[in-house]
């Protein structure tokens, strides 16, 4: 098993950047497909990124691609998510999730995610 804990959100104006972390203790985190998901007031849960398991091999939802990162640091058992060029879109809270794999074309869903963090909130202003 492992336990996560989301960190790095906050207040930024569009144009601007935000790294999210999110540490994990237990398992080493590598042994597991990661993902960074987000849930804006009124809206359904949206896939960002994941990273696949013992890989360094990514995948974005459209509207986040060239603009996000997801990354991952074996040796602290933390995974990250490097935010640029927000956008007022981009407002809403982020949790990061685990998965004992990916799923190809539906990972964006979450539904095979088991371990959540407890999500940190990002907000852009335009």
């Amino acid at each position: 098993q492992v336990q996560l804990v989301d960190s790095g959100g906050g207040s930024q104006q569009a144009g601007g950047s935000l790294r999210l972390s999110c540490a994990a203790s237990g398992d080493g985190i590598r042994s597991y497909c990661l993902g960074w998901f987000r849930q804006a007031p009124g809206k359904e849960r949206e896939g960002v990124a994941i990273i696949y398991t013992y890989s360094t091999t990514t995948a974005y939802t459209e509207s986040v691609k060239g603009r996000f990162t997801i990354s991952r640091d074996d040796s602290k058992n933390t995974l990250y998510l490097q935010m640029n060029s927000l956008e007022p879109e981009d407002t809403a809270m982020y949790y990061c999730a685990a998965a004992l794999w990916c799923e190809n074309n539906n990972w964006p869903k979450g539904n095979n995610f088991i371990f959540w963090g407890q999500g940190t909130q990002v907000t852009v202003s335009s």
